[in-house]
């Protein structure tokens, strides 16, 4: 037993073995075989290591994005001119990454709470049977107090009167002088795997810079400052219609770095693109078109308290950052040819197939391949009284003997067989 244990322990620590080749002289499986290695070269080294970058690491930042609007509004609507700066159409005026920039609206000046008729179009009786008192209808105004008014054929609410008639949006926009706006993008990025923290504010860009700079693709396309009719031009809208009933508007910061090279060259790229509220794709199936929302402004007038409300059409800009960053690291890289070098078994798997299966003489190649054994023991020199020598002698020209008998001498491949055992 402890025999047997040591000669088991010798065997595996002291032994190595390798599988047996057949060398096949075919044409056409060599071909196939070489051409499935040509395309697996091609997928590691143009897929792999070209487009995807398999040798390299990749980390994505934490961003912040700051904004500022500038310019000034100008309207004159009945005879009544009003001049809207920064703090009259931006929305929320914090800076945010997500706002609004007005560019008209529908006012009703001087409400205040009390009983008035509902719109006409909203709740039309003819009997106070109609106006369910107490009630509330979602698209009304107010609490409706289960009176009908002859005179507007309308139920009355109690709601902040007189209530706000929507139907007629100004056109053309009242805020056109928002085309000549001007938006500043502040944005700063961080890679944490790397190490590195990046401005839109690159090399190049200083104050001097960007008090006479203005975004352009191809003249400026590292200034930060860009022109509302430009963003709306470059999304694919027109600004007229768009400022009628509002829309949204997507700016893209791209940070894609390579820190395989300098840091100095880790620059954003801005892209444009139009959210909704293209007027040309408008039709009867759409639920909602535009944006819009209301807000109003209290006030006490002869100790009543009043509100201005306004209902504001505006161009919704999100400021989206998107970054990749990339540098050599040899673990990827190693993964990337470990996994290539597996991949080149698909040759192997493939002629062999088509060796066993498909080619006519395949009953011949199995033999080739395959090496079957009966189940009993085989003699050894010392069981036939045979000097080693003598013996394993007898056996190779015995082994000798057999591939002889297998080799098929009409055989176009010509295989021959390579057994590296025989001594």
């Amino acid at each position: 037993m402890k025999s047997q244990i040591t000669n088991a322990l010798s065997d595996f620590f002291f032994e190595y073995e390798t599988p047996r080749q057949v060398l096949v002289r075919n044409r056409r499986v060599g071909v196939v075989c070489r051409l499935i290695q040509l395309a697996v070269l091609a997928y590691i080294i143009g897929w792999v290591f070209i487009y995807e970058k398999g040798y390299q690491t990749t980390d994505t930042a934490v961003s912040s994005v700051f904004t500022k609007m500038k310019g000034v509004g100008y309207t004159n609507v009945n005879g009544e001119e009003r001049v809207w700066d920064v703090a009259d159409y931006v929305f929320p005026p914090q800076g945010d990454s997500s706002f609004v920039v007005m560019t008209n609206y529908i006012i009703t000046e001087g409400q205040r709470m009390g009983k008035c008729p509902e719109l006409h179009s909203k709740h039309n009786c003819s009997s106070d049977a109609d106006c369910e008192g107490g009630s509330f209808k979602r698209t009304g105004h107010g609490k409706m107090t289960g009176v009908c008014l002859n005179d507007s054929r309308s139920c009355e609410v109690l709601a902040w009167c007189p209530v706000e008639n929507d139907h007629n949006i100004p056109n053309p926009p009242l805020l056109m002088s928002a085309e000549n706006y001007t938006l500043f993008i502040k944005n700063s990025v961080t890679f944490p795997l790397f190490g590195v923290t990046r401005s839109n504010l690159v090399e190049g860009v200083d104050s001097g810079y960007i008090r006479k700079c203005l975004h352009d693709p191809e003249e400026a396309p590292l200034c930060p400052i860009f022109k509302l009719g430009d963003i709306v031009k470059l999304s694919g809208f027109n600004f007229e219609e768009i400022a009628r009933e509002g829309g949204a508007i997507g700016i893209v910061v791209d940070w894609t770095c390579n820190f395989d090279v300098d840091v100095k060259h880790c620059k954003p790229k801005y892209n444009f693109h139009g959210l909704y509220g293209n007027p040309a794709v408008k039709d009867e199936a759409k639920a909602s078109y535009g944006y819009n929302f209301r807000f109003a402004k209290h006030y006490l007038e002869d100790k009543i308290q009043k509100r201005t409300l306004l209902k504001v059409f505006g161009i919704r800009i999100d400021i989206i950052v998107q970054s990749l960053a990339r540098k050599f690291d040899i673990i990827p890289t190693l993964t990337a040819i470990g996994s290539g070098v597996g991949i080149f078994g698909v040759a192997t798997v493939v002629c062999d197939l088509v060796l066993l299966y498909l080619l006519p003489k395949r009953e011949f190649y199995k033999n080739m391949k395959f090496k079957y054994t009966e189940s009993h023991i085989q003699p050894d020199s010392e069981s036939l009284g045979l000097d080693s020598s003598i013996y394993y002698t007898l056996d190779a020209k015995a082994r000798q003997g057999q591939d002889r008998s297998n080799q098929d001498p009409d055989s176009e491949a010509g295989s021959t067989e390579t057994n590296v055992s025989k001594k």
